[in-house]
């Protein structure tokens, strides 16, 4: 398989440039059991809706690992039902690799929260590779297509096929996606020049938009996409050709009633500010992954016959691994989910076309969350918070719990 001229760079791209942040599969049957661990917690708001408790979510592999491990975790409503898991695709299967998918509903499902699944489509010049391609089993997370910008996936492709064909009130492009996406390109284009990729040109792109639906519930969606034109030596012809590798990294909907965008902008700056990654399960999957790219590229150049067991095998050393590294990093009572705020910073710089956030700080530490809300409580656990404009707000009084502590804002 991936033998033909460029097919295995096309193969490669698609992992490297979805695993960096974790995604690169299809979405599973939503009835599945949740892989999520809430927080037990009061009700979101209270009458008045002057304030919102929020509760860390944590979302495990069940997969990967000889016993299920936290792969990530965000702030979300208190009460919200929530199911998510962590998705694999084997080697040697079609964008092979991992990927998140995550919902989370109001319990009057006024409110919801979605991750979709990452999605990776690419196009050649090469007419014998696009015919091969086409021929390739085709999935709504991985086909054939050409390039499209955030803008031009969202109308023709996402807002269809997977968000009920909204209007699409107004779409905000995100100027910085260059940058957010720097880091994970620079990897991605040495990594592709080992393999022989000639010059690889990216061109990210991203945007939020407000959509509204018939029935007059209304959504901001915050979409981040990758581009990249690869030139391939052409063996047979002397020449070259380019090959076009896409992938959409971040699908994010956030639906709200009519008439509440205010409040919606709020709540997604505090859940996208939120999000944090396991180190450890991060580390011990791009390990992974890594291994599994330079054997796969051993076998395309007829160094090595890797064979499904040795393939296994790789996985079983890689994982193995990082299983006391993640054990030990429970022991260290989540040191890392306060001092993760940089490593996450793609996430805060995302929210940011929404509005700033702010920075507060409690016992555990400093602590970024939402704009837009005048103060915020704490029960100094690195879980729970709570956001409000309220001066008079008393989470004590409300819950009967003497832990609850202003948060101070901080430079």
């Amino acid at each position: 398989m991936f033998t033909k001229n460029g097919t295995y760079l096309i193969w490669t791209f698609s992992l490297l440039i979805l695993i960096g942040f974790s995604h690169c599969t299809s979405k599973t049957d939503k009835s599945k059991n949740s892989n999520a661990k809430e927080m037990n917690g009061e009700t979101s708001e209270d009458v008045a809706g002057s304030y919102v408790k929020f509760d860390r979510v944590r979302i495990e592999d069940k997969v990967g690992f000889q016993q299920p491990v936290e792969a990530f975790s965000m702030l979300l409503p208190s009460g919200w039902q929530t199911q998510g898991e962590i998705i694999w695709i084997q080697p040697n299967q079609p964008c092979a690799g991992n990927n998140l998918y995550l919902k989370s509903s109001a319990p009057d499902q006024a409110y919801s929260f979605e991750m979709f699944p990452s999605v990776f489509w690419s196009a050649t010049t090469n007419q014998e590779l696009s015919q091969f391609q086409q021929q390739q089993p085709q999935t709504s997370n991985c086909y054939y297509g050409e390039p499209l910008d955030a803008r031009q996936y969202l109308t023709q492709v996402f807002a269809k096929q997977a968000l009920g064909d909204p209007q699409i009130i107004s779409f905000e492009e995100i100027g910085d996606a260059a940058q957010l996406m720097m880091e994970t390109n620079q990897k991605t284009q040495s990594e592709l020049q080992a393999y022989g990729a000639g010059n690889i040109n990216f061109k990210p792109s991203g945007g939020i938009a407000k959509v509204k639906w018939n029935d007059g519930k209304e959504g901001l969606v915050m979409l981040l996409m990758n581009n990249a034109e690869i030139t391939i030596p052409n063996a047979y012809t002397g020449g070259y050709d380019i090959n076009y590798s896409n992938s959409a990294v971040r699908r994010l909907l956030l639906k709200y009633p009519a008439g509440e965008e205010e409040k919606a902008r709020r709540m997604l700056t505090v859940i996208m500010s939120s999000y944090r990654t396991n180190p450890s399960w991060k580390e011990t999957v791009d390990q992974f992954w890594l291994s599994v790219r330079k054997n796969r590229q051993q076998v395309h150049i007829g160094k090595l016959q890797a064979m499904d067991a040795q393939t296994r095998e790789i996985g079983n050393r890689a994982i193995a691994s990082g299983n006391q590294r993640l054990q030990d990093m429970d022991n260290q009572l989540r040191n890392w989910e306060a001092k993760q705020q940089s490593q996450d910073r793609m996430h805060t710089q995302f929210v940011k076309t929404i509005r700033e956030v702010e920075h507060y700080k409690d016992e555990t530490g400093t602590i970024e969350l939402g704009s837009g809300y005048n103060h915020a409580w704490s029960r100094s656990d690195g879980s729970s918070f709570i956001m409000t404009d309220n001066p008079n707000f008393d989470p004590s009084s409300v819950f009967q719990d003497q832990q609850w502590k202003e948060m101070k804002k901080v430079p």
